[in-house]
């Protein structure tokens, strides 16, 4: 099950978070051009969430696993870049453990 390590967990937030950023990001131009504020502050405030719990979830795996600083830092550098963690995810969130 994708829920029973710490890794599946991590790469099950990464997909979430993703599709989150990309989410709101349409929602932007809803909130801006048409005055239609509901459905970002809505998409918005799942992303804030998913993105904190992404960035957690990095810490511990990257506690549990040692993952080095340059893995840790690419990971969280990923949550910031559009797609990012899509990559993360297909790159560098494997079993076994990086």
């Amino acid at each position: 099950m994708i829920l029973s390590t710490p890794l599946g967990r991590l790469r099950l937030v990464a997909i979430a978070e993703g599709i989150s950023y990309l989410l709101f990001a349409l929602t932007m131009p809803l909130k801006y051009f048409m005055e239609t504020p509901g459905p970002n502050k809505v998409v918005g405030m799942a992303h804030g969430f998913l993105f904190l719990l992404y960035i957690a979830l990095v810490l511990q795996c990257a506690y549990l696993f040692k993952w080095s600083w340059k893995i840790t830092g690419l990971a969280l550098l990923a949550s910031i870049i559009p797609g990012g963690t899509f990559y993360a995810h297909a790159k560098w969130f494997r079993e076994p453990a990086i």
